[in-house]
């Protein structure tokens, strides 16, 4: 437009107006025409500055990062200089490390006794709990127990034949005074509320298809642990449970596994060192989460407001989609 403009003989500040540009930049315009034409006025960019490291030294990077992982950024960035000979804007670097793919994330604590094939051993776990012909015996019943004179049968008003229900249980610890969501405010960032402590546990029970339970037992002690699994009896009734659970020391010992057997029952440990397999660790955190907000006056108060938020949480199977797909993906017609 610029340039028809001149041709059709405005002069150089009328066609400079119209395009809203100086005389100064008209002038460079109308040299660098009569220079070379269209291609001259053409923008040259020229792809910007070379990245300060290539594919090849990209590559060697990620081995390197691979090799000592996880790192702080400060780590990587002396690495960088230690290796390359190179420095990035620390603003800039995350976003550096995220265009090579790299995670940026708490890592998981890993036991060193968690076997490699944890996943496949919990598959053959629940595999041989929905395979009804391959039970001899109770499912909870062990070899070692076959020195036991006493007979390992169901209460009698134990009814387990109208499908199976599958749950996940777990213990925690919730307090009231957990702090782990962000919140504004316009002043300075304080919550008030009474210093309180709760030493006894929650113990949850997150059903795939039934009625979920969250109890307050006083310990841990098998006890207690069958105290709970009472209640999930009563509140899923008229069905098999499958309850998937953890290695601790009240959950697999012999009177446990057999009050569980009574209950109709059956108890799927997971592998050890492997509470990542269990869905209800992110019920647990989201429950932390969310009730970290809430000032109570007591502890009574706090365990009615847990368990209403566990009403809620529960009713939510996102955390359980991925271990439907590896472990229930064949057995989805016993639990409906």
């Amino acid at each position: 437009m610029f340039i028809k403009r001149l041709y059709k003989g405005a002069t150089l500040k009328e066609a400079a107006d119209d395009v809203g540009r100086s005389e100064g930049t008209a002038t460079n315009w109308v040299n660098r025409w009569n220079e070379g034409g269209l291609g001259k006025l053409t923008p040259n960019f020229g792809g910007g500055r070379p990245p300060k490291l290539d594919e090849d030294q990209q590559a060697e990077l990620i081995d390197l990062l691979r090799e000592g992982q996880p790192w702080k950024k400060q780590e990587i960035q002396h690495l960088l200089n230690d290796e390359f000979d190179v420095e990035y804007h620390p603003h800039y670097l995350p976003t550096f490390l995220d265009n090579l793919g790299l995670s940026y994330a708490i890592p998981r604590t890993k036991r060193p006794d968690r076997p490699d094939n944890a996943e496949e051993i919990l598959d053959e776990r629940v595999e041989y709990a929905f395979d009804e012909d391959a039970h001899d015996q109770p499912h909870n019943k062990r070899e070692s127990d076959n020195d036991d004179e006493e007979k390992w049968s169901s209460d009698e008003d134990i009814c387990t034949d109208g499908g199976t229900v599958v749950g996940f249980f777990d213990i925690s610890h919730p307090q009231p005074w957990d702090n782990s969501q962000r919140l504004y405010t316009v002043d300075n960032p304080h919550i008030t509320r009474p210093l309180m402590k709760i030493d006894t546990p929650a113990a949850g029970f997150y059903a795939l298809n039934g009625e979920s339970v969250l109890s307050f037992p006083p310990n841990q002690k098998k006890e207690q642990i069958c105290g709970c699994f009472e209640k999930i009896r009563e509140q899923n009734l008229g069905k098999r449970i499958l309850l998937v659970l953890d290695n601790f020391s009240s959950h697999v010992c012999k009177y446990t596994r057999k009050r569980a057997h009574e209950l109709g029952i059956d108890l799927v440990f997971l592998p050890v060192g492997s509470p990542d397999l269990n869905p209800i660790k992110p019920v647990w955190k989201s429950l932390k989460w969310e009730s970290s907000p809430l000032i109570v006056s007591g502890e009574n108060e706090y365990r009615r407001r847990l368990d209403e938020l566990s009403d809620q949480l529960t009713e939510k199977l996102s955390s359980t989609a991925s271990w439907i797909d590896n472990y229930l993906s064949g057995f989805l017609n016993k639990i409906r």
